[in-house]
């Protein structure tokens, strides 16, 4: 990857996006958002934008690709509400995985797949990204947009199900209100997860398809247990699920937001005994403010 001949309007986007998020220096991260062109994986104008502070979208009254390299939400299924999501968001998250060359990357709701090729320039010939998504129709998308990219592979199916194998990092562009098993047991020691933990909205009693509360967790495999933080707060939308939630989890995760300790998490306790020092427990899994 080579961040000096790039366009220039591209190269632009990538710095403002790493100021933004408040990164000092990564090289590699500019490089790869410098690199990939994101009209390439949000489909032909009329391109549709969100700027995240807004419920509303509203229909771009430009053609020019040069328009899409600000920080703001494409949207790819409004009716649905999916999005090519804020980029100065997920440059933070790629920032924290110090996604190293060679690594295998599973990418949990890729969508389209444009932060699928950010990773897959990060990994590089040697490394390999895994892209889930459950959306048939972007599935299909995703894998055309990936197609020069030999180290992806776009697999449509229930991303709470993957990896079925050893993944060095995971990145899920959904939430959820628990670590799935599959994550956990497949995270390769001393890999990486990220994904949002939350507790959906719900409009006139139906999830609203949203998240009312919601953080980006990142939950790291040690020598001896796992370390877990949440980086920032996040919207996301939802991850459907047909297993039932256990009584009490989302009304005790909301009272968890509301009482504003998530930063004093440290660990992840997982298939052993609750503590009397957790954010959040539940009989099998919590997250502790003890060190791992």
């Amino acid at each position: 990857m080579s961040f000096e001949t790039e366009p220039a309007h591209r190269r632009n986007y990538a710095l403002q996006l790493l100021a933004k998020a408040g990164i000092d220096s990564n090289e590699r991260l500019l490089a790869a958002f410098a690199r990939v062109p994101r009209e390439d994986y949000v489909g032909p104008p009329p391109w549709i934008f969100n700027d995240v502070f807004s419920a509303e979208y509203h229909q771009v009254a430009s053609t020019d690709p040069v328009v899409l390299y600000q920080d703001v939400l494409v949207g790819l299924d409004t009716e649905k509400g999916i999005n090519n999501g804020s980029p100065s968001l997920h440059v933070a998250a790629l920032h924290a995985f110090k996604i190293r060359e060679g690594e295998t990357v599973v990418h949990m709701g890729a969508g389209a797949g444009y932060y699928t090729a950010i990773m897959a320039e990060l990994v590089g010939p040697s490394g390999r990204v895994i892209a889930v998504e459950y959306d048939a129709s972007l599935a299909e998308r995703a894998r055309a947009n990936l197609s020069s990219y030999d180290n992806v592979e776009v697999v449509r199916g229930d991303a709470t199900e993957w990896p079925r194998e050893t993944a060095d990092i995971i990145y899920a562009n959904f939430a959820l209100d628990h670590p799935p098993q599959a994550w956990i047991d497949n995270l390769a020691p001393y890999g990486r997860m990220i994904f949002p933990l939350g507790i959906p909205a719900m409009d006139n009693g139906k999830r609203s398809g949203f998240t009312r509360y919601a953080a980006y967790l990142m939950i790291d495999r040690q020598a001896q247990g796992f370390g877990a933080r949440f980086l920032q707060t996040v919207s996301f939308i939802w991850g459907e699920s047909s297993k039932p939630v256990p009584a009490g989890r989302h009304a005790g995760l909301e009272t968890a937001f509301r009482a504003r300790g998530m930063r004093k998490v440290r660990s992840l306790r997982w298939k052993s005994s609750p503590t009397d020092q957790e954010w959040y427990g539940e009989e099998d899994w919590g997250l502790s403010f003890d060190e791992p």
